[in-house]
């Protein structure tokens, strides 16, 4: 499976400024005005200049206010402080505290378009301090 990430924006020259000083990915292709194609994530990230109010999902209209979405990015980072001074300054809002996990830290945020993000760094082994073996993993080493 091979998995793209699509995030409508109402302003796509920002919208690409802002991923690319927040979380240093940088353009690739462009498909004409209405989409930018920016890479250095696991998987490449399409901005899609969606006019506001046009209509989105469920034939609701579009909002890019802060929303509420089932669906949100994690960011996986070195260094939780700097990615976070790093995202503010392009124009994220902090949305809490840095809080502490026994896998890592993480921080919520919400970028210029009202899609929320995490920024986490691991510690240790990551969610494996935390995990246990699935059913489909115990039935297979058996």
């Amino acid at each position: 499976m091979k998995l793209l990430l699509n995030i409508d924006v109402d302003d796509l020259p920002r919208a690409e400024a802002f991923y690319i000083a927040a979380f240093g990915l940088r353009p690739a292709r462009r498909f004409g005005d209405a989409v930018v194609e920016l890479l250095g994530a696991d998987v490449p990230i399409y901005l899609l200049h969606k006019a506001d109010g046009s209509t989105g999902a469920g034939g609701h209209p579009r909002t890019y206010d802060r929303h509420w979405t089932p669906v949100h990015c994690d960011v996986v980072v070195d260094d939780l402080d700097a990615a976070l001074a790093q995202a503010i300054a392009a124009g994220a809002r902090q949305e809490g505290a840095i809080r502490e996990a026994d896998w890592g830290r993480i921080v919520t945020l919400a970028d210029p378009f009202g899609h929320g993000w995490c920024i986490l760094q691991f510690r240790g082994r990551g969610y494996d301090e935390i995990s246990t073996p699935s059913s489909t993993t115990l039935s297979s080493t058996t």
